[in-house]
């Protein structure tokens, strides 16, 4: 028994080597673009990107917005600029957030110009619709003086009718074909600042347009799957899409695009990355999908040890909530905490140690205890290093 223990011991310590290792997966080397304080391209932390829902006009309620999405890991804020006074509105936000915020133009050049001078630190145009090539010049002119990056964006539904015509439809050459043909139009500008967005809904030929770009360019990538639809069906086109994307290495900032709070996105934005290995930190929360031998209300205890993990993101552990007695003390023993559900009761493990056993209305506490008692371990070590670093 002994050494069957060890076996399994062994095996599974080299099965999360190899995931680690197939974790480490090669990036498509960018060049480097400044967006604010924060930087992207040349192998630096794929950044995670929102847009706000709310009428930028209104600074206030832009700027709260704004704040709980900065809370929830948000790395880039885009406003959009549809009037005059929304340009100015940047201005006053921009006194009260701490990330870098892109200015969305659309139609009218002086828009852009007006949002880079009232602070916008990126802005993401469409030449196709900002029109004549005199006021594409403006832009970058403008932009060229504030050394302000701008971002070239493509979607499915405004690829132009010669490129419809000349591949047969809406195609992933047609965008990439597109996108070019814009990038080359500023490049002959003398302006070369630029991060390059290339959507459709459909994920598959998003996926493609992507791995075309990618041979054909070394500038930053935005990636993401526009108008993915709901958080439900949004989240696993997009799981989909972004994964297979950034797991071939294309990708410097990202974006969940969902019918939701925009919170939603930066949270699932998170995960996508986590699992990749891509970002580290923050709680893995794992929980069985129950079956007619649970006997506690392991659905509400999943979601409440789930939100309340939220407030420990910088432990980097994983937590197990688990129903019953087939998987649970197994999966709860190889996480860093976790619980294992009985009759109306459950068993608390830390570090593969059951430490005690209790009524289920204990064990939200109970773990919520030894999470701060974790996390004031994980401050303490930090606040030691930095004094002898």
């Amino acid at each position: 028994m002994a050494q069957k223990n060890m076996d399994i011991s062994v095996g599974m310590r080299y099965n999360r080597e190899s995931e680690r290792g197939m974790n480490r997966m090669s990036r498509k080397e960018t060049r480097t673009i400044r967006i604010g304080d924060r930087v992207i391209g040349g192998g630096n932390p794929i950044l995670i990107q929102s847009m706000c829902n709310t009428k930028t006009e209104d600074a206030a309620a832009t700027t709260a917005q704004i704040l709980r999405l900065e809370a929830a890991g948000c790395d880039i804020i885009r406003v959009a600029v549809p009037t005059m006074e929304a340009a100015a509105a940047i201005q006053e936000i921009k006194k009260r957030i701490h990330i870098p915020l892109v200015a969305d133009i659309h139609f009218d050049y002086k828009l852009a110009i007006a949002a880079m001078e009232c602070g916008a630190d990126k802005i993401r145009i469409n030449p196709g619709n900002i029109g004549s090539r005199e006021k594409v010049e403006a832009v970058v002119d403008k932009a060229r003086e504030m050394e302000i990056p701008i971002r070239v964006g493509v979607n499915s539904g405004s690829l132009e009718k010669t490129l419809i015509e000349k591949y047969g439809g809406v195609t992933a050459e047609g965008l990439v074909e597109s996108a070019l043909d814009k990038v080359h139009m500023i490049e002959k500008m003398g302006y070369g600042n630029l991060v390059i967005s290339i959507k459709s809904s459909d994920v598959m030929m998003c996926v493609k347009a992507h791995e075309l770009i990618a041979k054909k360019t070394d500038y930053p990538l935005h990636v993401g799957i526009t108008e993915a639809g709901t958080v439900a069906s949004g989240n696993i086109k997009s799981a989909v899409g972004l994964g297979i994307m950034l797991h071939e290495g294309i990708g410097d900032t990202i974006r969940v695009s969902l019918t939701g709070d925009p919170l939603e996105e930066v949270k699932s934005a998170k995960l996508i990355l986590k699992t990749l290995g891509l970002r580290q930190g923050g709680i893995e929360v794992v929980s069985c999908p129950t079956c007619g031998r649970t006997r506690i209300d392991l659905i509400g205890l999943a979601n409440q040890v789930e939100n309340m993990a939220a407030e420990f993101d910088h432990l980097n552990i994983k937590v197990a909530v688990m129903g019953c007695a087939v998987n649970g003390p197994g999966e709860a023993r190889e996480a860093d905490l976790g619980v294992a559900g009985g009759d109306g009761e459950g068993l608390l493990f830390k570090k593969g140690q059951i430490i005690r056993k209790m009524p289920e209305g204990e064990l939200l506490g109970a773990l919520r205890e030894e999470l701060e008692r974790m996390s004031g371990n994980a401050q303490t070590r930090y606040m030691g290093s930095c004094r002898h670093g």
